[in-house]
């Protein structure tokens, strides 16, 4: 009984039960539109009933041809009318509808179980992106993506199972222990039930003991996979540093240590086939020398011992079976029981029930004492009040650490505050829609990543309903629509992965342009050039004055020179506002700000020089 079936994980008592509850509106959904899936479901039990009702008649039909053969049939009724032949032909015809009415039950049922998983995939999907940015932060992408592709397949797997191979098979075990027990005498029936139990017993005790070795090899298997799926993603790190050889050795590590699981997997799996088959075989021959003897004695004809060993073969199919049944049901409620625990990972920002739209009348942004920190015992931000008028453009600067990039993450809502408010035209961030405030702000962040697919999908993105022209303007006004023409597959043209294929400041400008399609009342401009040179940055500085016009703006800059001519300049330390003020004014004080600025300008200059007198040296 050779199976290679994964060993389940260790489960909590009772998880496994909550697990089965999780699943069951899936295959009995209430409503009237679910209606056709319980008629699926229903006429699928009715064909599984009809094959187990067949499939314990055969074997009767199988004794009397044989006994016809052979001149010991007892009887002048029906089985001796119709002969051996017909006999032969009726046994062979009972066979046909008990795989008949199985693939009937799995056609029907097929629909229930894809649509249930396309449900769950959704659903996980969805609340992965409902999750906070917190929690995006700290996950492990090839862990994850693991746990939702093992998760999916346990609910296929158990849909289809446990309704129509575990239930199934207790109900035609039953069967044949009570056809022995009325066809033969008690002590067949016996056998028959001492030996169920032995094999369930220890197919059961022996898989809790492999439970252990198969946790070793899961999490073996999740590291591995975790940890070539980051390599991969920082492909160009990798080059960077030489350090093919370091992440391979790496990979192989983890690949050793599930190496080693697996081979106690497949050790001790052979030692519980062994013992099952033992199990079996002690069983079979049990109950076939009773029936020899019975044969011998007179008591029983041939047909009688064919039937006797028809049946033992036919509950040792489904008892080798239970095994791997068993085995995977308990690994599938492991796998789903991860799956759900991640569907039951909280959303740190919701929308309280009835919230409104967002509806920006101007664009008037208000930060009230707000506070926050994303640990409790470490404080970014300390109570900062700042007035954003409609229209204008506000530049938040400060050192690392200041707090200025949580700004736009507060702003944007992928944290709530702890303490204070933030205020859009008088309405609390926390009052409203998540996705009409969204709908209101466009972010260019300091890395524009693209999906993995053309350059006009990606600009699209701001807005999937717009036009080509629409497309084709907002790339003309964020300067980029000459070099995508001047590409060969033009606007068809594959960004690869995160966008890989464009430079930093061509990413910089097909995000500038999404922006623009998407066309919002509020900007958040999270140091969107400091990741590119300086003539790049200049170029793009334009494209980004040109989309401010008109729309209230947060610059959050680190090189000073792109926000001087911002109506208001917010220096930010500590978490608390220090200065703020004009250009103009910031540097007549002599403050941090002038300190800062007078600190860039002579970094510049001396970049300038140094790459002037690269220049005379060529």
């Amino acid at each position: 009984m050779t199976d290679t079936t994964p060993e389940p994980t260790a489960r909590p008592r009772g998880a496994g039960l909550q697990t089965m509850r999780r699943v069951a509106p899936y295959l009995w959904p209430p409503g009237d539109e679910n209606r056709w899936i319980r008629r699926r479901v229903t006429l699928a039990l009715a064909a599984l009933v009809l094959a187990k009702v067949v499939s314990i008649l055969t074997p009767f039909l199988y004794k009397a041809a044989v006994d016809g053969l052979t001149g010991e049939a007892r009887d002048d009724g029906f089985l001796l009318a119709v002969g051996a032949v017909g006999l032969t032909v009726a046994y062979g015809m009972a066979r046909l509808g008990a795989v008949a009415f199985g693939e009937l039950r799995d056609a029907v049922f097929v629909r229930v179980g894809q649509r249930a998983l396309r449900q769950l995939a959704l659903e996980t999907f969805t609340h992965i992106h409902a999750l906070s940015l917190r929690y995006h932060i700290t996950r492990k992408t090839g862990g994850l993506s693991r746990i939702i592709e093992r998760g999916v397949k346990g609910v296929d797997f158990l849909l289809r199972f446990m309704l129509f191979s575990v239930g199934p098979l207790i109900i035609e075990l039953a069967l044949v222990t009570v056809v022995f027990a009325v066809a033969f005498d008690i002590w067949y029936a016996l056998v028959v039930v001492v030996t169920i139990w032995a094999y369930v017993t220890f197919t059961f005790k022996v898989t809790e003991w492999r439970v252990k070795i198969r946790q070793q090899m899961n999490d073996q298997d999740t590291d591995a996979n975790q940890k070539a799926i980051d390599s991969l993603l920082n492909f160009e790190t990798v080059k960077y540093f030489g350090a093919e050889g370091r992440e391979a050795g790496r990979y192989d590590r983890a690949m050793q240590g599930y190496e080693v699981a697996a081979v106690k997997t497949g050790q001790s799996l052979a030692f519980l086939n062994a013992g099952q088959a033992m199990i079996i075989t002690t069983g079979l021959v049990i109950v076939m020398v009773m029936a020899a003897r019975g044969v011998m004695a007179g008591v029983l004809t041939v047909g009688d011992f064919v039937m006797v060993n028809a049946y033992m073969i036919q509950i040792t199919l489904p008892l080798g079976f239970l095994g791997t049944v068993y085995r995977e049901i308990r690994q599938a409620l492991v796998d789903m029981g991860e799956m759900f625990g991640l569907l039951g990972q909280p959303a740190e920002v919701t929308d309280r029930p009835g919230a409104p739209a967002l509806r920006v009348t101007g664009g008037e942004i208000t930060l009230d004492r707000v506070e926050f920190g994303y640990d409790a015992a470490r404080p970014i931000l300390k109570g900062v009040s700042l007035t954003v008028p409609a229209g204008q453009t506000v530049a938040i600067v400060g050192p690392s650490g200041s707090g200025k990039s949580t700004i736009g993450r507060l702003l944007f809502r992928f944290y709530d505050v702890t303490g204070g408010a933030i205020r859009i035209d008088g309405q609390d961030l926390r009052e409203v829609t998540q996705q009409s405030l969204h709908d209101s702000i466009g972010v260019v962040p300091q890395d524009t990543v693209l999906f993995n697919d053309t350059i006009f999908y990606n600009i699209a993105y701001g807005r999937p309903d717009a036009s080509r022209d629409e497309v084709l303007a907002a790339a003309r006004a964020a300067k980029i629509h000459d070099f995508i023409l001047a590409l060969p597959e033009g606007y068809d043209t594959t960004v690869g992965e995160r966008g890989l294929k464009l430079s930093g400041g061509e990413k910089q400008r097909v995000g500038i342009a999404r922006t623009l399609l998407k066309n919002p009342p509020i900007l958040l401009l999270d140091e969107a050039t400091s990741a590119l040179d300086t003539q790049t940055e200049r170029d793009i500085q334009d494209s980004l004055r040109a989309m401010g016009r008109g729309r209230t703006v947060i610059t959050i800059a680190h090189r000073l020179s792109t926000i001087a001519d911002a109506d208001l300049i917010v220096v930010l330390e500590q978490g608390r506002i220090v200065e703020q003020g004009r250009h103009d004014d910031l540097l007549l004080r002599g403050g941090r700000y002038a300190a800062m600025w007078a600190r860039q300008s002579a970094e510049e200059e001396a970049e300038e020089a140094a790459e002037d007198a690269a220049e005379d040296a060529a």
